[in-house]
């Protein structure tokens, strides 16, 4: 237990919502008001002294003063449990402030757009992956039924834009959106900065802080690769994904099952939607494990490895319904390099059927998840 817990997350994750829920004998004080916001940072003993325990402070990173003033509050009733929740969209900002500030007297969780097992208990999940894709993941997609072009328009006007903004100075707001649109046409894919800067016309130390600010943001993510010494010629370089695969067809303007029924980026859209899956998994269960891809240089590739300490769990995706015995190749490959007899072997599919076969273990995608 911990004086302080603290939520963050994307914006329109949910976060107010699950922390009313959770917290209903807490009071909610919004820092994005003014009137509070004026107090908390003219008079932050004062406001403290008024909301003095059992408090729901959002997006708390807008007074980043308060932060100091908490931490006396806390050490001063001898770190008593569960006296303050934080919470914030402003990721870079929230966190820099509880680590100055706050460091061992806060417990920190993050709350992403809904994952399967959410989406299956309010039984919103769809028939296949094709169509959970497009629509993604946002509770407001489903709460209020928004079409999700219009949803993620909203989206990256309303909160991306100024979020972004920031953090980072960006002096042309189209240029921004063209850099993110080109980062989800490699979904999937290594990083490739330079090759990225140059596409978009900007400078590569102007890719890398906009990149950084999407991984603050919660709207992107790396995933580092996995080498120890099997073999010198291992790819060493991250791949780009997002932690929502609505937000990634609406930049890559795909609105319909059609659309991306055709699209040579399917296979990337379905792998970039189970690593965000496993990803959220971890998060909402407060079960963060070591996770990396694995690559060499002849093409041979593990899609997602997951070190358990006891086991590593090796898992390769699959956006089709028909399985052939070669697509298990990359996990054999990988067996035959490292010599580790401790792997649990997965292939992951858009079909329905999971079952055991002699290579490996045949996953349906709805079935998914954290072992």
């Amino acid at each position: 237990m911990y004086p302080i817990l603290a939520l963050t997350g994307p914006r329109q994750s949910g976060k107010t919502t699950l922390l009313k829920e959770l917290f209903p004998d807490f009071r909610y004080i919004s820092l994005e008001n003014p009137d509070n916001r004026n107090f908390a940072s003219t008079d932050p003993n004062g406001f403290l002294e008024e909301f003095h325990s059992k408090v729901i402070f959002d997006e708390v990173q807008r007074v980043p003063e308060l932060f100091s003033y908490l931490q006396s509050s806390v050490d001063d009733r001898n770190r008593e449990m569960g006296l303050y929740v934080l919470s914030g969209s402003q990721n870079f900002h929230l966190m820099h402030s509880i680590t100055q500030s706050l460091a061992g007297r806060v417990a920190i969780f993050k709350l992403f757009p809904l994952d399967f097992n959410e989406m299956k208990g309010a039984k919103l999940m769809e028939d296949d992956f094709i169509d959970l894709s497009i629509k993604g993941f946002y509770p407001g997609v489903y709460d209020r039924n928004i079409p999700p072009k219009v949803f993620y328009s909203n989206y990256i006007e309303t909160y991306l834009n100024r979020d972004i903004g920031e953090l980072v100075a960006i002096r042309d707001l189209k240029l921004f959106q063209n850099f993110i649109a080109l980062c989800a046409t490699r979904a999937g894919q290594l990083l490739n900065l330079n090759g990225l800067a140059n596409d978009c016309g900007i400078s590569q130390p102007t890719a890398k802080a906009w990149l950084s600010a999407l991984d603050q943001s919660y709207i992107t993510f790396q995933l580092h690769p996995y080498y120890k010494n099997y073999s010198k010629r291992i790819i060493k370089t991250p791949k780009l994904y997002f932690y929502d695969t609505g937000l990634l067809c609406y930049l890559l303007k795909i609105n319909s099952r059609e659309k991306l029924i055709k699209n040579p980026i399917k296979g990337a859209v379905f792998e970039n939607m189970m690593i965000a899956e496993y990803v959220k998994q971890m998060h909402h269960q407060n079960n963060v494990q070591d996770i990396w891809y694995w690559r060499d240089v002849s093409g041979n590739e593990v899609d997602l490895l997951v070190d358990h300490g006891e086991n590593l769990e090796i898992i390769e995706f699959k956006a089709t319904q028909t399985i052939k015995s070669d697509m298990f190749d990359g996990l054999s490959k990988f067996e035959s390099i490292s010599q580790l007899s401790n792997l649990d072997k997965k292939l992951v599919y858009s079909g329905t059927a999971s079952q055991n076969r002699s290579m490996g273990k045949l996953i349906s995608w709805k079935d998914f998840g954290l072992s």
